[in-house]
C-alpha cells in the first residue's frame, strides 16, 4: 500500500541542500525516517546532512547528483539501497527556473531547465520504480508547480515543465492503481526557497526589474516557509493525494483555472508584468 507512516522508512530526496528539500528531508528525519539527500551543491548538500545528523537519530547518505544525467540518477537509486537496505519514497524536488520571453529564451537555458525540471523527474521515478516493487509500502512525490496548472508571461519554459511533470505523474498515478505505490504530484504556490536566486535571468533593456528585486518581491509574495510547505506535503503523502496544493495561493490559482480556464490570462499578465516592469524608486 502507499506510504502510511513515516517511521523507519527509508526517503531519498533529490535537490536537498536547500529550501523544500532540505526542510523535507528534515521533516522525515524527525518522524524517525532515514533520508538519502542528494544535490549537485556539495556544499549546502553538506549542511543538510550536519543538520541531520546533529539533530536526529536516524541513517542519513549523502549523494553529489545531477539529475539531469540518466547514469548519475541510477546509480543514485541502486546506491540508496545498497546503504539502507531499501527505499521507499522518491522525492523527486531538484527544480531551476528560467525568466525570459518565449520569443527571446535560448534553446540552451530551455535544454539547461527541461534537463532538470522534467527529465530529472522521469530518470527518478524510472530508477526507483523497480526497488519499489521489493516493499510493502512506498511513494513517488513529484514536484510540480501551480504553474502547472497556470501559465504566466516569462516563464514559458518553467511552465512547459510543470505541465508536463503534472501529466506525466497522474497518468503514472492511474497505472499504478492496484498496486502498493502511491504517487502524487506536488503543486505549491509562493514558497521562500533559492529558486529564483539560483534562476536564470534575461531582461530586455534597463527598464524591467532587476533580478535581486525579482528576488525581493518573489519573497514578499511569497506566502509559506520550506518548512511549511515541507509539513503540506507529507500530510498530503499520507493521505494519498493525486494533488498536493501547497498554500493558499496555490489552491485559490486552481480553483480560478477551473472558473476560467483561459480568463485568468489577462488578469496574471498584467499582474506578472507589473513585477518585471516596475522599477524600485
Amino acid at each position: 500500500m502507499p506510504i502510511t507512516t513515516f517511521d523507519d522508512k527509508v526517503a531519498a530526496i533529490t535537490g536537498a541542500g536547500s529550501g523544500m528539500g532540505r526542510a523535507l528531508a528534515e521533516a522525515v528525519a524527525s518522524r524517525n525516517c532515514h533520508v538519502a539527500i542528494s544535490d549537485i551543491d556539495t556544499a549546502a548538500l553538506a549542511e543538510t546532512q550536519e543538520l541531520i545528523k546533529s539533530n536526529y537519530s536516524v541513517e542519513v547518505s549523502s549523494h553529489e547528483l545531477d539529475v539531469a544525467d540518466r547514469g548519475q540518477v541510477e546509480q543514485f537509486a541502486t546506491d540508496v539501497v545498497h546503504e539502507h537496505g531499501k527505499v521507499n519514497m522518491i522525492f523527486n524536488n531538484a527544480g531551476v527556473s528560467v525568466t525570459d520571453t518565449a520569443e527571446n529564451m535560448s534553446y540552451e537555458d530551455f535544454e539547461w531547465l527541461m534537463n532538470i525540471n522534467f527529465w530529472g523527474v522521469i530518470y527518478g521515478c524510472k530508477s526507483f520504480l523497480p526497488f519499489f516493487h521489493d516493499v510493502d509500502e512506498a511513494h513517488i512525490i513529484n514536484t510540480s508547480s501551480i504553474f502547472g496548472v497556470v501559465a504566466v508571461p516569462s516563464q514559458s519554459a518553467y511552465n512547459a515543465s510543470k505541465f508536463a511533470v503534472r501529466g506525466y505523474t497522474y497518468a503514472m498515478r492511474q497505472e499504478l492503481f492496484d498496486t502498493h505505490i502511491g504517487v502524487s504530484c506536488v503543486q505549491p504556490g509562493g514558497v521562500k526557497t533559492n529558486i529564483i536566486k539560483s534562476s536564470r535571468y534575461t531582461t530586455a533593456d534597463n527598464t524591467v526589474a532587476t533580478k535581486e528585486e525579482l528576488i525581493s518581491r518573489f519573497d514578499e509574495f511569497a506566502g509559506l516557509t520550506s518548512e511549511q510547505a515541507a509539513e503540506q506535503i507529507l500530510r498530503g503523502v499520507l493521505a494519498n493525494k493525486a494533488q498536493i496544493l501547497v498554500g493558499r495561493d496555490a489552491k485559490t490559482a486552481a480553483i480560478v483555472e477551473r472558473i476560467a480556464p483561459t480568463g485568468y490570462q489577462k488578469l496574471l499578465s498584467r499582474l506578472i508584468s507589473s513585477m518585471l516592469n516596475d522599477k524600485s524608486p
